[in-house]
């Protein structure tokens, strides 16, 4: 990234009637002529789809409600697009379809004992992982006809369990919790998972609650977000090498993912979001109403990887930013959801000197 840049808000979009707590591009809109689509999630029990038109603004094209009766805490489209997940806190995750230009729940997965807080599909689309207050981790298999079954519940957290995300390529699942830690898990065939690796405070972990990660385009990287309260009470982010492959786990203490770096200082408050670009931008969203960019430095690679801010945008949102999701295929342009009810859009320029 050279020359100065610039994060330029292009669109706010309204709608919501309360905060919106999560976004997700369609992975397969945006390309080919077929309209960006972008779904949002939020306190007001609904999921809204918003639709780039041919002016290149979004428009709410749908409205999905009446079938969550609390809050929708997160969303996520399957790798074919076709289908939309959605995590809720009345214990239930909502699959959807779209059927000509409305969405219709065509299944609903229940086990969790409370508020269902993260919801993801792994690479091929036929595994989800859901995650909750409840401290368990579930994976789903679809079978033929939109049904799901719960092929295993993973007990290892000690406490809420805020996101869940697969490995891009491979069948790894990582989940982030209120416990302090990151787990790796894996499976042993079978249907069998267990975790391979606990990324904590004795591995250069985190000493507060993880509230987000994301991978790398290619998954040889992840990063990670807390609020630290150490002696500084710092807020950090995380910087993993997640080339190994956790299954490879042996009783000689060989950690097959390793902590790289820890950038610190960059918010003010707790970091709620990231997101890796496809161009290697990582965004951050925080309690402190901002956003962040951050790049590898590839200058001084001495001492190993390293990661240096590229900008900030102060007063991003005029209340807390609880996600940032960069568009899969367009990587200059980055979508914000707040505290505020308001959904962003952004687009990452080059500002002439």
């Amino acid at each position: 990234m050279d020359g100065k840049l610039e994060l330029r808000e292009t669109q706010k979009l309204e709608g919501h009637s309360d905060r919106v707590w999560s976004l997700a591009w369609n992975p397969v809109t945006g390309t080919g002529g077929v309209p960006a689509m972008l779904a949002s999630c939020s306190g007001d029990k609904t999921v809204r789809i918003w639709q780039q038109g041919s002016s290149k603004s979004f428009d709410c094209t749908a409205v999905l409600e009446e079938t969550h009766t609390r809050t929708v805490r997160s969303c996520a489209w399957s790798p074919s697009g076709k289908l939309l997940a959605t995590a809720s806190f009345d214990a239930t995750t909502g699959i959807w379809q779209q059927i000509g230009s409305d969405f219709e729940c065509v299944a609903t997965l229940e086990g969790h004992e409370n508020e269902v807080k993260s919801v993801a599909w792994n690479a091929s689309g036929s595994l989800i992982a859901t995650c909750g207050r409840d401290k368990s981790v579930w994976i789903w298999e679809m079978q033929s006809g939109n049904e799901f079954e719960c092929i295993s519940v993973l007990q290892g957290h000690a406490q809420d369990v805020k996101m869940v995300q697969w490995h891009p390529f491979a069948d790894v699942l990582v989940s982030v919790s209120y416990d302090n830690s990151i787990k790796v898990w894996v499976e042993d065939g079978d249907d069998d998972w267990h975790c391979a690796q606990s990324l904590g405070e004795s591995g250069s972990g985190h000493t507060s609650t993880v509230w987000a990660l994301s991978f790398s385009e290619c998954g040889n990287r992840m990063v990670t977000c807390s609020k630290e309260y150490d002696c500084s009470d710092d807020l950090t982010l995380k910087i993993w090498d997640t080339s190994g492959n956790p299954s490879q786990t042996s009783g000689d203490g060989y950690a097959p993912w390793q902590h790289i770096c820890t950038l610190s200082g960059c918010h003010d408050r707790t970091i709620f979001s990231v997101s890796w670009s496809s161009e290697g931008v990582i965004a951050s969203g925080a309690g402190d109403d901002a956003l962040r960019l951050f790049v590898e430095n590839k200058d001084n690679v001495v001492d190993g990887p390293s990661y240096s801010m590229l900008l900030k945008k102060d007063k991003a949102h005029a209340m807390d930013v609880n996600s940032v999701q960069w568009n899969p295929k367009d990587p200059q342009v980055l979508a914000s959801a707040s505290d505020d009810g308001s959904v962003k859009i952004w687009e990452l320029v080059g500002v002439s000197q």
